[in-house]
């Protein structure tokens, strides 16, 4: 998919003019109300992390939003971590691979910046191939389910070696670790 995904889309950082286009792909993709989710409660009021926001656009039909994905600082029992989501595939372009592809770049940038662990909720079938497990000490807010509650080692495959508790919303002057 990769080689075919860089002939036909054009990947970049979102930027403040994609929002709009970006969330009337969220609302396409997923159920009304999704606002209403727990992650979403920890991302009110905290920017999203800029350079790992990516949008795939098409290179033809007026360079229409044919996926996207987000990542938020949160803390996990006080150590920083990445969320991941939403990510979307604009539903005429599913079964492309464009979900897999603008992951693991994503996934990529992220590890290159220093991130060392990503959460995330979702289906471990679909998320284990790129490597997240199982995170059964982290809490997400409720009414999460916790098989869902999902993480992956970035840059050491024990970087969540010691990482649990709750997961809290990102505080600019809470200390790294």
């Amino acid at each position: 998919m990769q080689r075919k995904a860089v002939e036909l889309y054009r990947l970049s950082q979102e930027t403040p003019a994609d929002w709009w286009e970006v969330e009337q792909l969220f609302d396409t993709c997923f159920a009304p109300g999704r606002e209403m989710l727990s992650s979403y409660r920890l991302r009110r009021d905290v920017a999203p992390v800029a350079e790992l926001c990516l949008v795939a656009r098409e290179r033809e039909a007026l360079e229409a939003v044919a996926a996207a994905i987000r990542y938020w600082p949160v803390r996990v029992g006080g150590a920083r971590a990445l969320l991941l989501g939403p990510v979307a595939t604009h539903p005429i372009h599913q079964g492309e691979g464009l979900a897999a592809w603008i992951i693991a770049e994503s996934l990529g940038r992220a590890r290159r910046a220093g991130w060392r662990r990503v959460l995330l909720v979702g289906d471990e079938p679909y998320y284990g191939r790129f490597g997240f497990t199982r995170r059964a000490g982290v809490i997400m807010p409720p009414p999460t389910n916790p098989e869902r509650v999902l993480g992956l080692s970035l840059v050491q495959p024990d970087a969540w070696a010691g990482v649990s508790g709750p997961v809290t919303r990102w505080q600019e002057d809470a200390p790294a670790s």
